[in-house]
């Protein structure tokens, strides 16, 4: 089992910065993949970015040039530095890992809202 412990949401104004970040505890040997997701008001969960083991990254196209995505394999941790925040990121972030046995876990999600 995978434990992930959030942190770094909360109110920011347009243009703004916060940075997220993500501790797992647990069976942390078989996490692959880490990443963020994000759900909107109404909206379905989706992919914010993503980073693999040896570092290879994917971003959403909407905060492509905005956020990175990093990771420390040896606090088992993964980062979400997220500039120039517009009206439209605000959700729910939750923090995930996928095993290398291909199971997915989910952090409890930190809420993140940008006013205009």
């Amino acid at each position: 089992q995978v434990h992930l412990v959030e942190s770094g949401g909360g109110l920011v104004q347009a243009g703004g910065s916060l940075k997220l970040s993500c501790a797992a505890f647990g069976s942390v040997f078989s996490i692959d993949t880490m990443g963020w997701y994000r759900q909107a008001p109404g909206k379905q969960r989706v992919l914010v970015a993503s980073i693999t083991r040896r570092g290879d990254t994917n971003y959403a196209d909407s905060v492509k040039g905005r956020f990175t995505i990093s990771r420390d394999n040896g606090k088992v941790t993964v980062d979400l530095q997220m500039n120039s925040l517009k009206p439209e990121d605000t959700a729910v972030y939750y923090c995930n890992v996928f095993t290398v046995g291909g199971n997915p876990y989910w952090g409890q999600g930190t809420q993140v809202t940008v006013s205009s």
